[in-house]
């Protein structure tokens, strides 16, 4: 292990947390009154998947390579669903959200579920499983470390990312929500298109 592994898995991370950080921002913007506890624990669900993906995609490269090598062509359409799904509901609240004054909308409770966190969680690093086979080469130690690495990334990034949105999500209101949905949606569709054309 050295300097230039740990600027390769950092720039790793920095690279695969960037739909991450998009989510986070729409999840400010969603949640403009977001608490630092829980700033951290959403920073944290992100970063654990983006952990624990690129591992279980280094197992699968080193046990069943062929079933794995057959599921990556559905990554693309999972995380276009799940986004949508996220995506849709969050524009719809912003929609209903609309003739809600400040005051209401400070009482409100506007947080995504448990549930959706983990749907984003899952749909922004689904396409980490194919780092499974950048990292084939490593022994398990370092898999593992440069999981480590690329999720410590993806937890300052996105708590950035958090920030941000809540600062512009006091001034936007309801609209922080339409916008919040647009940039899942617009994330789902720029996996897809990647996935599928490769581009």
């Amino acid at each position: 292990m050295n300097l230039f592994f740990v600027a390769t898995s950092a720039a790793l991370g920095v690279g695969l947390a960037m739909d991450a950080f998009s989510v986070s921002l729409a999840n400010g913007l969603h949640e403009p009154y977001m608490k630092r506890n829980r700033i951290f624990a959403i920073a944290g669900v992100y970063a654990f998947f983006q952990y624990i993906m690129p591992m279980i995609g280094w197992i699968c490269v080193h046990t069943i390579v062929e079933a794995f090598s057959q599921f990556r062509q559905f990554i693309p359409w999972i995380a276009l669903l799940l986004l949508l799904y996220i995506g849709g509901k969050m524009i719809l609240e912003g929609l209903e959200e609309r003739k809600a004054d400040e005051e209401e909308l400070a009482a409100q409770d506007r947080s995504a579920s448990d549930k959706d966190l983990l749907i984003q969680g899952i749909a922004t690093s689904i396409d980490a499983l194919s780092v499974g086979f950048t990292i084939a080469e490593y022994d398990l130690i370092m898999a593992n470390t440069a999981g480590l690495i690329i999720a410590a990334v993806t937890f300052v990034i996105c708590v950035g990312g958090l920030l941000i949105g809540r600062k512009a999500g006091t001034r936007l209101s309801w609209k922080a929500s339409i916008l919040g949905g647009c940039i899942l949606i617009a994330i789902g569709i720029e996996i897809f298109v990647k996935g599928i054309f490769g581009l």
